[in-house]
Formats: structure tokens, sequence, C-alpha cells
């Protein structure tokens, strides 16, 4: 068996933004572009996107690179019941192949190659079923959920996440220090997608290239 399988969760409404947030461009990439580079640039095995709403609109607007890469694309024709629908979706796929499964959003566009790999090896090494990046006193995605807990994923109902999981077992949690300053804000509403553009505007080159992390940078709420 593999090792490490990515769910992409990506199939919401955007109900709070007015139009597909997914599609949104920052830069050269739309939002979800910039999360599917950043877990494809990993070292996870296989990249499984879930989509739902406007998911033909979605789909026919990524690079064909990337659908010829490793990236598999699930539609989930019940999104509007939750997010608990399409992480079943996708560990349906995930379940009779891979160990182990990263949970990310597509409005996250923060996250970086850099700090999957980092929460993968850590993770690894600990020996445990669960792992999440630490913040503060919490915890926030990517996470990711071994095997052990697939079962459980399918009794999830509503807009439910993972989460409950890491609540439930807290002595299976691996809780890992992100390499340096993370913001983990998803992008929800008109102001901060404003707020996120502004700042991926002011990133030089170097910092703007999927291949490398964006460290110490906080988008400014609107």
């Amino acid at each position: 068996m593999k090792s490490i399988a990515g769910l992409l969760l990506a199939a919401g409404a955007s109900s709070r933004m007015g139009r597909p947030k997914q599609l949104l461009p920052l830069g050269r990439w739309s939002l979800l572009e910039h999360a599917i580079r950043q877990a494809l640039g990993s070292d996870i095995d296989v990249l499984f996107l879930v989509l739902g709403s406007h998911a033909k609109e979605i789909r026919e607007r990524l690079a064909p690179a990337l659908l010829e890469s490793r990236l598999r694309v699930i539609e989930n024709p019940r999104f509007g019941e939750g997010i608990s629908t399409s992480i079943i979706s996708g560990i349906r796929q995930i379940e009779p192949v891979y160990e182990h499964t990263l949970i990310l959003l597509g409005d996250m566009p923060w996250i970086t190659s850099d700090l999957i790999n980092h929460l993968i090896e850590e993770y690894l090494r600990s020996g445990l079923s669960l792992g999440a990046v630490r913040t503060g006193n919490g915890r926030t995605l990517p996470v990711i959920v071994g095997r052990k807990f697939y079962p459980y994923l399918y009794d999830l109902h509503g807009d439910v996440g993972a989460r409950e999981l890491f609540r439930r077992f807290p002595r299976e949690v691996c809780l890992v220090e992100p390499d340096g300053s993370y913001e983990d804000s998803d992008i929800d509403t008109p102001e901060e997608y404003e707020a996120a553009r502004r700042l991926w505007e002011g990133l030089s080159s170097e910092e703007k290239d999927p291949s490398r992390s964006i460290k110490n940078r906080k988008p400014k709420k609107g």
C-alpha cells in the first residue's frame, strides 16, 4: 500500500463571496490552483480534489498540466449537505490504497509545500494516528488522519469536518509547530479576498514561486 493521499476540499457554494471563490485570481493562478500546486509540490503520493458547486466550470479552468499530474478529481453531488459529504466522497477513493490522508481546503492559499512536508515528517515520526498544525493554544489545517480513524470519517454528518476526531481522541493527536509563522486563515468574503490579493501583489517574484514557501507573511484582514 502507498503512504499518504491528499484530500483537497473545494466543493462549497461560496455563498458569502457571491461568486465561485475557487476561481478568484491570486496573481498568476486562482485560489484553488495555488492550493493544488502547493499540495502537488509536497511529498504526498496523490491528490484527490473534491468539487461540487460550479464543478464543471472549475474543472474546465484548471491548467491541463494539473489534470495530467497526480491530481484526481471527484465530484460530490451532495455538497449542499455539508463538508462531511465531501470528506466521505474522498475517503471512499482513498481507503483501499492509502494509509494516511492529508486534509486541506481550497481557500487557504498560505499553506505551502514546506509546511505540508514538515507536518508529514513529524506526524509519521510520532507513530500517532492524527496530526495537525499547532496554532496558539489550538490546532489548524492541514491535518492528517490515519487508517485507524477512517471508519469514523464515514460517521460524519452535515457541516462537520475531521475536527471532531481531534476532540474525541486527544491522546492520538500529534501537534506540529510550523517552521516559522503561519497564517491559517481561509478566504470567505470579498474583504478577505482583497486583503489577500493586496498582500500577494506585494510579494517578490521569488516569494510567488509555488515551489517555495511563503514564510513570515500574514494577510491583513479587510
